[in-house]
């Protein structure tokens, strides 16, 4: 029976409109996922020398237990972003007879050898080999492996399980940040703490059986869950909700634009796709603090941009890039009402413009990393919003595919083309080279100008530039109808 569900995920793959006209993009996937592996593995094979090397009064084994919670609540945040929930095109197989409980046990079964489970083994398996050959307890290693590997697919049974719970979502946003916290500032040594309990496993393998044991009982909670919804009334009854009429009346300000920002922001809030994009913002904000504090960029001034640009510009690029698709389901009723096209492109514009201005706000305490760090932002910024902003409008008249709302941003193809990866040569390594090139030449301050006046530039010319831009929609009007006509 697995192996007769394996032909038919096979098939169902690679015989995939979508695997058809996105090759390039799969392989894309594939480099992605390799040189991930590869990275993991050469920190596993080498980070115990590293370790060594860098504190050759500690143990390394115990400096890599210390961070193993941050580890794992990093691993169940990203997991929450990124990692889709066990999909299976079960509905032709409920009208055979093949016993439900074998379809929902392949179902969990092969969610255990998804990328991110696999990804981790590619750190752990080889450092713990190390560790052997270094005269580390044997049963001891392996009984610290074996909890790695329990742990690891008890997060991927426990994100299903919370995946769709904001609350436990923010608990663990809460407790990354406050750990985060108490170490930094001394106020109990929480590194120290999970280390020990680690060493505690190391030292006595049989514990691992406690994690199993959880295991275990996730799994079963899956199962259960599952269980009770798999049944083909279920699967093809409507749901019915009620929608939540959210208070929009302050978007009437922008005065006609107006309709158009409350339905991108219902848009945004009811689906899953825009929705899981939001949770990206929190990201790109905090993106400054994986280069900021690394001495090595102190004099990569140029990094600044790539870091200013992004972080306040994270959702301009998640959300804009998308533009129009976004409306794809029912661009084609979309299009036959009677408003003008120029409006409703200034009103995707505007959203742009005022999350911009707004994640510049947010980050002002990166000011705490040097007075330069700020400036940049503020540049990066003006030329988001006059440069960036325009840049990926007039992008939107090449988008070509349908993008389906119910399904999660993260590793999600649908819709992405040949634009979506070029797009970002204009918006993220333009900026870095003329500002590399400025500061090179002449100085620091100057480059930082130099960023500034050509977003002012930008903005002077908006009324010209979205009337081109206009045009251009128009022209490709009938185009993005066939085209979203499409299925992927």
């Amino acid at each position: 029976m697995i192996s007769h569900f394996l032909k038919l995920e096979w098939k169902q793959y690679f015989r995939s409109a979508n695997w058809q006209k996105s090759i390039f993009l799969n392989i894309l996937l594939v480099l992605f996922a390799l040189y991930f592996m590869l990275s993991f593995l050469a920190i596993g094979i080498g980070g115990f020398f590293i370790l060594k090397e860098q504190f050759p009064d500690k143990d390394p084994l115990f400096l890599v237990n210390s961070f193993l919670l941050f580890a794992i609540v990093g691993d169940l945040i990203f997991r929450y972003i990124m990692q889709k929930l066990p999909v299976m095109n079960i509905k032709p197989l409920l009208t055979l007879n093949i016993p439900r409980n074998k379809i929902v046990h392949f179902i969990l079964v092969k969610s255990s050898f998804s990328f991110f489970n696999i990804m981790s083994l590619f750190f752990y398996i080889p450092f713990s080999i190390v560790l052997i050959k270094e005269g580390y307890n044997v049963t001891g290693v392996l009984g610290w492996l074996a909890t790695m590997i329990l742990l690891i697919q008890s997060a991927n049974f426990l994100n299903f399980l919370i995946n769709k719970n904001n609350i436990a979502f923010g608990g663990l946003i809460t407790l990354l940040v406050g750990g985060y916290l108490v170490q930094h500032f001394d106020i109990f040594n929480l590194a120290g703490f999970v280390g020990e309990g680690f060493d505690f496993i190391y030292q006595n393998p049989i514990t691992a059986v406690a994690f199993l044991i959880v295991l275990i009982a996730l799994y079963l909670l899956n199962y259960k869950q599952l269980r009770n919804e798999v049944y083909l009334d279920a699967l093809i009854s409507e749901k019915t909700k009620e929608a939540n009429a959210s208070d929009l009346s302050f978007a009437d300000k922008l005065g006609d634009l107006a309709p158009f920002i409350k339905n991108d922001l219902r848009l945004i809030w009811r689906n899953k796709r825009t929705k899981s994009s939001t949770w990206m913002i929190l990201m790109g904000l905090g993106y400054g603090l994986f280069f900021y504090p690394q001495p090595m960029y102190k004099d990569m001034v140029f990094m600044y941009v790539l870091v200013g640009i992004f972080s306040t510009g994270t959702f301009l690029i998640n959300f804009g890039q998308f533009i129009p698709a976004w409306d794809s389901g029912y661009y084609k009723m979309f299009m036959s009402q009677n408003f003008k096209y120029h409006r409703y492109l200034e009103s995707k514009f505007t959203m742009m413009a005022i999350t911009v201005v707004a994640l510049f706000v947010l980050g002002i305490p990166y000011v705490y990393f040097g007075w330069k760090v700020l400036a940049v932002h503020f540049a990066a910024m003006i030329y988001n919003i006059g440069v960036n902003a325009h840049v990926i409008l007039y992008g939107g008249t090449f988008n070509r595919k349908k993008i389906n709302l119910d399904e999660k941003a993260a590793f999600n193809l649908q819709g992405t083309g040949a634009v979506q990866w070029l797009i970002g040569l204009p918006l993220m390594l333009l900026p870095m080279a003329i500002f590399a090139l400025v500061n090179w030449l002449v100085s620091f301050e100057i480059a930082t100008l130099v960023l500034a006046i050509l977003g002012f530039i930008g903005i002077a010319f908006h009324q010209k530039l979205m009337a081109f831009i206009t045009k251009k929609y128009i022209t490709n009007k009938y185009v993005m109808i066939h085209a979203f006509n499409q299925e992927n």
